[in-house]
């Protein structure tokens, strides 16, 4: 049914136009035939195919001419583009709702370019997505009074006998005495993440004697009917705590390996959120219009990583993680408030519920997996 109606409909324009025509010619202007489709041609365009009637032997002047013209309004509308993202929150999805989508960039072009862009300027800049240097502290030996031999929490006086301290702060794991008097003392691991930090500005502070015991620590031994698949999953762990002692930008490669993968499969994701709670709006919204939101959010996303990563070369990063955390925040409430078109409270309610269902239950399970799969390996590979 509605191939036919789209087939009356264009034989009904295509009538229109052959009238118009003859119209004209009746009147002496001259009419032609469009180089492309062939259809009768009214004006300067051809109303079947768009083609301009004047296309062939243009001269050099021409075709400079026609090159900057279309330079200028390719940077117009992505300048247009770049503006509507950072300064007018929900702008972009909004006018693609409304159909005015021609003076800006599509939404997954934009996305892919700017997440692209975003992954090459690491990689230029030599900056890690992140380094996870690993410490060994030195802690405290001690025994109770039946000879036992336990490490002691850095923060654990044995010398003192307020009660209430000692069952705040607690005694660590137990040792026998032969790990105890091991030569170099006995010490913990802890690991320190590092953001948007240059590869090569954090090294491996462990000596030979504290990487050894380190893997000698994750010796896990598994017997049972496992015992093949759990061995290569400890080989492959085994691998990375080798290269993380060594180097603690060892996980960058693989983690820009992943995390677009993990993010393009959380767009979805985030529009199905989206839909949930706005399920009785569904003749106003589709999904389409919810996915091409959660493009714009996750492509200002991307900017505002860029920024952070300049920051934090200047700036401590807990500050730069608040001030991205506070600043995309308010950018998708505002966005969720002009997409929407709802009252100010019912904005807020739906976006503290939406972020937190979607940080919960797809945001942290995907960096999870992002990171044992930057450790494990591509199991497609």
């Amino acid at each position: 049914m509605t191939d036919d109606i789209e087939a009356i409909i264009e034989t009904g324009s295509v009538a229109a136009i052959e009238i118009a025509a003859s119209a004209l010619a009746e009147r002496g202007a001259r009419t032609g035939n469009c180089a492309n489709c062939t259809h009768t041609l009214v004006g300067p365009y051809c109303a079947i195919c768009g083609q301009p009637t004047k296309t062939r032997r243009r001269s050099i002047r021409g075709l400079v001419h026609d090159f900057f013209l279309d330079l200028i309004n390719f940077d117009s509308r992505i300048l247009r583009t770049g503006r509507a993202l950072l300064l007018e929150p929900g702008e972009l999805p909004k006018a693609f709702r409304e159909g005015r989508t021609v003076p800006y960039v599509p939404s997954i072009r934009l996305y892919l370019f700017v997440s692209l862009i975003f992954f090459v300027a690491l990689s230029l800049t030599g900056i890690a997505v992140v380094q996870l240097q690993v410490k060994a502290t030195p802690v405290k030996v001690i025994r109770d009074a039946r000879g036992d031999t336990f490490i002691a929490n850095p923060a654990y006086d044995p010398d003192d006998k307020d009660p209430d301290t000692a069952k705040v702060i607690k005694p660590l794991i137990p040792i026998d005495k032969a790990k105890a008097s091991r030569p170099g003392g006995v010490f913990t691991y802890s690991t320190e993440a590092h953001f948007f930090s240059r590869i090569g500005s954090y090294r491996s502070t462990l000596t030979d004697e504290q990487r050894r015991r380190l893997l000698e620590a994750a010796d896990i031994k598994i017997d049972g009917p496992g015992k093949a698949k759990a061995d290569g999953i400890k080989r492959a762990i085994d691998a990375t705590m080798e290269k993380l002692a060594a180097d603690p930008a060892a996980l960058n490669g693989p983690l820009t390996v992943w995390i677009p993968r993990a993010l393009f499969l959380l767009l979805p994701l985030y529009a199905l959120v989206l839909a949930l709670f706005h399920i009785r709006r569904l003749r106003d919204f589709f999904l389409v219009d919810h996915l091409v939101f959660s493009l714009g959010i996750h492509t200002f996303t991307f900017v505002l990583l860029m920024v952070a990563a300049a920051l934090a070369q200047v700036f401590p990063g807990e500050w730069i993680a608040l001030a991205l955390f506070v600043v995309l925040s308010v950018y998708i409430f505002l966005a969720m408030k002009r997409f929407y078109e709802q009252g100010w409270f019912l904005t807020a309610v739906k976006f503290v519920f939406i972020s937190g269902i979607y940080t919960i239950f797809c945001l942290l399970p995907a960096l999870a997996a992002v990171f044992v799969l930057s450790v494990l390996g591509d199991p497609f590979g």
